[in-house]
């Protein structure tokens, strides 16, 4: 891949989806502040979650217009991607009604959604994850439906899933209506960066986005490999695995709150990784 395809945006059923997405997990009233913070430094896509427990999704939505109303930007402008999240995920604060049938959770889940962010469509919408550790339940398949009335009805542009294994990624890709277009998942070295899941999304034409590129793998950091690549190019260690995990073919969610860390990792590619050390990070843990 040459750089310009790297930052390139993917185009997935006429939707253009950035490589870079600024997740807003674990920032609480900080939420607010950092997502503007992110969107005025070049991010253009922003991730969060109708899940109240780890997310604030109406701070990112005060942030959203704030910022369209200081930077000339409108919402088309701009990638925005929720989740539904099953109540043994949430606290307390649940976006729907406990006793609620699936379909029905899930449709004031989004409606919810959509007033947090002051938006009438989602570009993108995703399970947060399956409601058991392995293969998918009934109640799996009734929320995915029901997104799936939502995307035909335009209100969702592209539907996905977080946090899924190879087996229920399977599953959900055979039997779905409206196949899975993307995919988000906590990324680990050790796996060969997801490595069995991202070869199951390129056949299938999903969009697979690596979360935790960082927290998950800091010991790679250390090893000498990676410092020979970082002195050699000068890239600090983030801009390495996040140049890395583009030429994978990967989207990069990073939720660094620092100004500095937010445009170093937009230019992570400044100084372009060879082939041959692109191949050694990915199998360097693996």
């Amino acid at each position: 891949m040459t750089e310009q395809q790297e930052t390139h945006p993917f185009t997935l059923h006429d939707t253009r989806v950035p490589r870079f997405i600024y997740g807003t997990a674990w920032k609480e009233q900080a939420t607010s502040e950092l997502t503007l913070k992110a969107l005025n430094n070049g991010f253009t896509a922003i991730d969060t979650a109708n899940q109240r427990k780890h997310y604030f999704e109406q701070g990112v939505g005060e942030a959203l217009q704030n910022f369209y109303q200081t930077s000339g930007k409108c919402r088309e402008d701009l990638f925005l991607q929720t989740k539904f999240t099953y109540a043994e995920g949430q606290d307390n604060r649940l976006p729907y009604h406990p006793e609620a049938d699936t379909k029905t959770q899930v449709e004031q889940s989004l409606l919810s959604s959509l007033e947090h962010l002051n938006t009438d469509y989602l570009d993108a919408y995703l399970l947060h994850g399956p409601s058991r550790p392995h293969g998918l339940s009934d109640r799996d398949f009734a929320v995915w439906e029901a997104m799936e009335g939502f995307y035909r009805s335009g209100q969702i542009k592209l539907l996905g899933v977080s946090n899924v294994n190879h087996q229920q990624l399977e599953l959900l890709n055979h039997h779905a209506a409206i196949k899975p277009m993307l995919v988000q998942n906590r990324c680990f070295a050790r796996t060969g960066w997801d490595a069995n899941i991202r070869a199951l999304c390129h056949r299938h034409n999903i969009l697979y986005q690596g979360f935790s590129l960082l927290t998950a793998n800091t010991q790679l950091l250390a090893m000498p490999e990676c410092q020979t690549i970082m002195k050699r190019t000068g890239l600090t260690g983030p801009q390495v695995i996040f140049q890395a995990a583009l030429k994978m073919g990967m989207i990069v969610l990073t939720g660094t709150s620092d100004t500095k860390h937010m445009q170093q990792d937009l230019n992570c590619l400044q100084t372009p990784l060879t082939d041959d050390e692109v191949n050694m990070i990915e199998q360097l843990m693996a």
